[in-house]
């Protein structure tokens, strides 16, 4: 005596549904597990609960990615979003940045200078003027501070020897 037929709708009590929602998804899972064994076929099988929990089966001889990969080349339907395209092209907009950066970079280190017009140099000699500018002045803040500092040392053991006779 076999089964009997079922109608293919969702199930109204919440306790049977997730008893069914159990087995079912053992049961897909093991067949996967199956079909990738007997046929040596790629499978992945990922299946989220009504709660959202995650199930997932990958035959040992490829990756998710892989799979998505492939489907999108043979399927021609494109899986990634708006959103991650935008986000290649950020990368890319920053990866330029970067490059013209290092560029700017060796130009101020005085590297790669032949390639420029004077035009060019221009902005490039202003900048490092500043730059000279500021480090110096830098270095003159440090020297008034340490000459305040032996000052002030200095004050100090002239006052010590005045006390102490």
């Amino acid at each position: 005596m076999g089964r009997g037929k079922i109608e293919i709708k969702r199930i109204e009590n919440s306790t049977n549904r997730q008893v069914t929602f159990s087995k079912r998804r053992n049961g897909i899972i093991k067949k996967a597990r199956e079909i990738s064994v007997l046929c040596d076929a790629q499978v992945s099988v990922v299946i989220f609960s009504s709660s959202g929990k995650m199930s997932e089966y990958c035959s040992p001889s490829t990756t998710l990615p892989k799979l998505l990969e492939k489907y999108q080349q043979n399927s021609g339907k494109k899986l990634w979003d708006a959103k991650h395209e935008n986000l290649s092209a950020e990368i890319d907009r920053i990866k330029k940045e970067n490059d013209n950066m290092q560029i700017e970079l060796r130009h101020m280190k005085g590297e790669d200078l032949n390639s420029l017009h004077p035009k060019e140099l221009i902005p490039i000699e202003e900048a490092l003027q500043n730059g000279l500018t500021v480090v110096r002045d830098k270095q003159m803040d440090y020297l008034r501070m340490m000459k305040k500092n032996v000052c002030s040392i200095h004050r100090g053991d002239c006052w010590r020897r005045r006390t102490s006779n």
